[in-house]
C-alpha cells in the first residue's frame, strides 16, 4: 500500500486557525476529543477507499463518507482528504469547496502594498528570475488542495534551468521510486500529491529539461520539528554533500518553507535546511494571496487587488530599488499573487498553465454512455501506469453532490476539455468499476484555437 500522510503531519499547518475557531463554542476537551475520533475516522476510511482499485472509485467512497457525516470535526478533517482526491480527478473548483483556508488579515501582516506608489506589480516569473541569479536554492510552497498553486513552479523550471539550477526538489516524492528518472515520468509509485496531473507535470517538467529529481521527504515517523529536521538533512545530503555547486529547486507544502518563528513546536524545514548547508533559500510564498470559491474567504489585499487590476498571471509587488513584497516580512521573501478563477467549458482556464496547454474539447460520446466517466490523456510515449497530463470526470449524478458536480448528469450532453501542451496523445475513458470502455488517440496542435 502506498504510504500517505497523517493528520498528524497537517493538522498544524492546515487547520489550526479553524480548530481554535471552533474549541471556544465546543469546549476545548470535547473539541479536541472530536478532532481525534474525526482524524482516526477519516484515516480509516482513507485506508478502506486505498484498497479499491482506481480513483474513481475511491473517490466514490469517500465522498458517500463525507455526505454521511456533516459533523464538524469530520468535516473539517476529512475534507482535506476529499480535497486531494478531487484535485487528482481535475475537479478542481469542489477540491477547493471540501476544504480552503480563509486567509483574514493578520497582526503579522505588512502593509498593503496597493497603498501609496512605493511597490509596483511585476510578473512574478520574471521577479523571481532576477532574484534566483545568484541563489543556491530557491523554495516554493503550495496549497495542496489547490492546484493553481503548482502553475508558477511549473512555468519556472526552465528560466531556473537556463539559469543554472541543477536538482529539483519535491517533498512528496517517495525515495522507493528508484526508476522515476530513467522512466521519466511519474506513476503512482511515484508520490501521495503527484496523483494531480500538474504535480505530475511538474515532476515531468524538471525530468526532460535533465534537472535531477530528488526525494527528501522523513523515511522514519517522526513529525514535527523531527520531521522538518530528517527533511532538511535529506535535502542536503542527497543534493549538496556530493555536489557542493549544485543548485535546487524545492516545492514543498504551506509553512515548512517559512524563514523565522517557531514552526510546530520547533523550526521548519527551512530553518532547519540554513543551519545544515549554510545556505540562506530565496522563498516564495504562493498560498496566501490566493482565489478561493469564495470571495470571503479571499485575503483583505487580495480582494483589493482584483477590485483594483485582476492579474492575468501570478504577480509579485516590487519596490524601486527591486526590493520584492512580502505579506509576512522575515518569514518569506516574497509573495505571490496568483489570477482569479475563470472557467472556460466547465473546467478552470489555469489549467492552460500560461498558455504552454491548450484546451482540447472531447465529447461524452467518448464514454459510451457509462457513468461517472473519468477521461485522462496519456503522452503517446509513455506507458498506462503514467499520471495523465490531464483528466476530469463527467456524468456524476449523485443527488447528494455539490452544484458543480451536479451539472455533469447525462453523458449524452456532455462536451469537456481536457488542457494539453501540443503532441500525441491516448485518451482513455473509463467506468465507475475502473473498467476501461473506450480510447482513441489525438493530436494536439501548436494553434491555440480550440480543437474540434
Amino acid at each position: 500500500m502506498r504510504p500517505s500522510p497523517t493528520f498528524a503531519l497537517m493538522a498544524p499547518a492546515l487547520t489550526i486557525l479553524a480548530l481554535l475557531a471552533l474549541s471556544t463554542a465546543a469546549g476545548a476537551a470535547s473539541w479536541k476529543e472530536q478532532q481525534i475520533a474525526a482524524a482516526e475516522k477519516s484515516e480509516s476510511i482513507l485506508r478502506q477507499a486505498e484498497k479499491v482499485r482506481g480513483l474513481l472509485p475511491q473517490y466514490q467512497i469517500m465522498r458517500a463518507a463525507y455526505v454521511a457525516d456533516d459533523g464538524k470535526a469530520f468535516r473539517l478533517i476529512f475534507g482535506q482528504y476529499l480535497s486531494w482526491h478531487q484535485s487528482y480527478l481535475g475537479l478542481h473548483d469542489d477540491a477547493m469547496q471540501s476544504f480552503s483556508i480563509q486567509q483574514g488579515g493578520d497582526k503579522q501582516d505588512a502593509p498593503s502594498p496597493l497603498d501609496g506608489d512605493a511597490w509596483r506589480i511585476e510578473p512574478a516569473a520574471d521577479t523571481i528570475a532576477r532574484l534566483a541569479t545568484d541563489q543556491r536554492a530557491v523554495f516554493f510552497n503550495e496549497a495542496h488542495n489547490a492546484a493553481i498553486t503548482r502553475t508558477l513552479t511549473v512555468a519556472m523550471l526552465p528560466r531556473l534551468k537556463e539559469l543554472g539550477f541543477t536538482h529539483f526538489a519535491a517533498e512528496t516524492l517517495y525515495e522507493t521510486d528508484t526508476n522515476l528518472a530513467g522512466r521519466g515520468y511519474p506513476n503512482e509509485d511515484s508520490g501521495f500529491y503527484t496523483q494531480e496531473p500538474v504535480y505530475a507535470e511538474m515532476v515531468r517538467t524538471a525530468l526532460r529539461l535533465g534537472f535531477t529529481v530528488v526525494a527528501y521527504e522523513a523515511a522514519s515517523e517522526a513529525v514535527g520539528d523531527a520531521r522538518e529536521k530528517e527533511q532538511a538533512r535529506n535535502l542536503y545530503n542527497r543534493v549538496f554533500k556530493g555536489d557542493p555547486k549544485a543548485r535546487v529547486v524545492v516545492n514543498a507544502g504551506y509553512a515548512h518553507i517559512v524563514e523565522s518563528g517557531k514552526y510546530l513546536g520547533g523550526a521548519s524545514m527551512a530553518q532547519h535546511f540554513r543551519k545544515i548547508a549554510h545556505i540562506d533559500p530565496l522563498t516564495v510564498e504562493q498560498t496566501m494571496l490566493i482565489p478561493h470559491t469564495e470571495t470571503s474567504q479571499d485575503h483583505p489585499y487580495y480582494r483589493a487587488l482584483l477590485a483594483k487590476s485582476p492579474p492575468k498571471t501570478a504577480v509579485a509587488f516590487v519596490a524601486k530599488d527591486g526590493k520584492p513584497w512580502s505579506l509576512r516580512e522575515g518569514q518569506y521573501d516574497l509573495s505571490i499573487a496568483l489570477p482569479p478563477y475563470t472557467h472556460d467549458n466547465g473546467r478552470q482556464s489555469w489549467l492552460s498553465l500560461g498558455g504552454s496547454r491548450q484546451p482540447y474539447t472531447i465529447d461524452g460520446e467518448i464514454c459510451r454512455s457509462v457513468m461517472p466517466c473519468m477521461i485522462e490523456a496519456r503522452y503517446i510515449g509513455e506507458g498506462d501506469d503514467a499520471i495523465p497530463a490531464d483528466r476530469t470526470v463527467i456524468g456524476l449524478s449523485d443527488s447528494s453532490l455539490t452544484g458543480s458536480e451536479r451539472k455533469f448528469r447525462t453523458v449524452n450532453q456532455l462536451r469537456t476539455d481536457l488542457y494539453l501542451r501540443p503532441g500525441r496523445y491516448r485518451v482513455r475513458a473509463s467506468g465507475p468499476d475502473s473498467q476501461v470502455v473506450n480510447t482513441q488517440n489525438i493530436t494536439v496542435g501548436s494553434s491555440k484555437e480550440r480543437n474540434p
